[in-house]
């Protein structure tokens, strides 16, 4: 018996398409809407052999609020989930305006929607970027936001204002926000994983295309940060983890067990992992090669964040388990079936 049904806006897209997996695994319903600009209809078809159910699927921009109504006339779902937001640091940095006006008007159409229509619960994906360089790690979610290092951080701090504001005006509307740091690897199935387009803007589909020698060399963006090993400090947290972690959010909202309209929750590993150390352990992992090489610091990136994941474990029953290695070699098999290798 379905729980209900949840509306996944970029859920064709990498962390979309495994959120639509462990939705459907928990007992939901999902209804996949996607521009297919940064993704694929192939990933649709590598959820529904993953789950056996026919998953519908509707491309639709939710920038065309048109468009995105017709979502809510056809289908009665309970709860939305927006993963519908451009999200390379460095493009945005770029070009800023393709970046406010695709992630606040997609989200601003959905929670206008969510509120006429009388669906209550929306479930936004944000980032650890909100929290720029923090002055204290781990960041809590007490943790002031700091200015955002670009306009992609920027974006999920307004975003998360919008949808404060809205569950503090409109009876009955409720909110959370899941702050989730650097999502990595892929299903073990290897029928679903991050399809980047062109260029990888990700640190991991780098390092596998360089790995299967698509790309010849890896650039790791600075080595003099005040850390470690002098490369940036992230919180890489498995993307099948992560995915569970919005089940719990959604459950959460639908059974009643939120203390106020609107919560936020960091979804991470609480383990601080450089960059450096992420492309060896990818090497002994796999037992395969990475030709890296240093280049100088990129535009947007903060020297080090990692969460505290505490309230996440208390209050949403969640917590990553999926051990570093596993992920990595799930994201190496991710990438030898794209490129038909053995």
């Amino acid at each position: 018996m379905k729980k209900g049904s949840v509306l996944v806006l970029g859920g064709a897209g990498y962390i979309g398409t495994h959120t639509v997996v462990e939705l459907v695994g928990a007992g939901y319903g999902a209804v996949i809407a996607d521009s297919l600009s940064n993704s694929e209809a192939s990933a649709v078809e590598g959820v529904r052999r993953i789950t056996g159910v026919d998953v519908p699927f509707e491309q639709v921009d939710a920038c065309d609020e048109k468009a995105l109504r017709g979502l809510f006339e056809r289908y009665p779902f309970d709860a939305a989930i927006h993963f519908a937001a451009f999200k390379a640091v460095g493009e945005s940095v770029d070009d800023p305006l393709k970046y406010y006006r695709n992630n606040l008007t997609s989200f601003m159409n959905l929670c206008s929607l969510m509120r006429e229509f009388g669906r209550p619960g929306i479930l936004f994906s944000s980032s650890a970027t909100v929290y720029g360089e923090a002055d204290v790690l781990p960041v809590t979610e007490r943790s002031p936001r700091m200015p955002a290092a670009s306009p992609y951080g920027k974006t999920k701090q307004v975003a998360e204002d919008i949808l404060q504001d809205c569950c503090a005006a409109y009876d009955g509307m409720r909110g959370i926000a899941l702050r989730y740091f650097n999502p990595i690897g892929a299903h073990p199935s290897a029928l679903i994983g991050e399809l980047p387009r062109g260029v990888p803007q990700n640190l991991v589909p780098y390092i596998t295309q360089t790995a299967a020698g698509v790309r010849p060399c890896l650039s790791i963006f600075g080595n003099d940060y005040d850390t470690p090993d002098g490369t940036c400090l992230r919180d890489y947290i498995d993307v099948v983890d992560l995915a569970r972690a919005h089940v719990a959010a959604v459950e959460r909202m639908v059974q009643g067990r939120m203390k106020s309209s609107y919560e936020v929750f960091n979804i991470g590993t609480g383990r601080p992992v450089s960059v450096l150390e992420l492309v060896e352990g990818f090497e002994k992992a796999n037992g395969v090669e990475v030709p890296h090489k240093f280049a100088p610091r990129r535009a947007g990136d903060v020297p080090a964040v990692w969460a505290d994941t505490e309230l996440a474990a208390k209050e949403l029953g969640w917590q990553a388990e999926r051990p570093l290695e596993e992920t990595l070699r799930t994201a190496w098999a991710w990438e030898k079936h794209l490129r038909g290798m053995e």
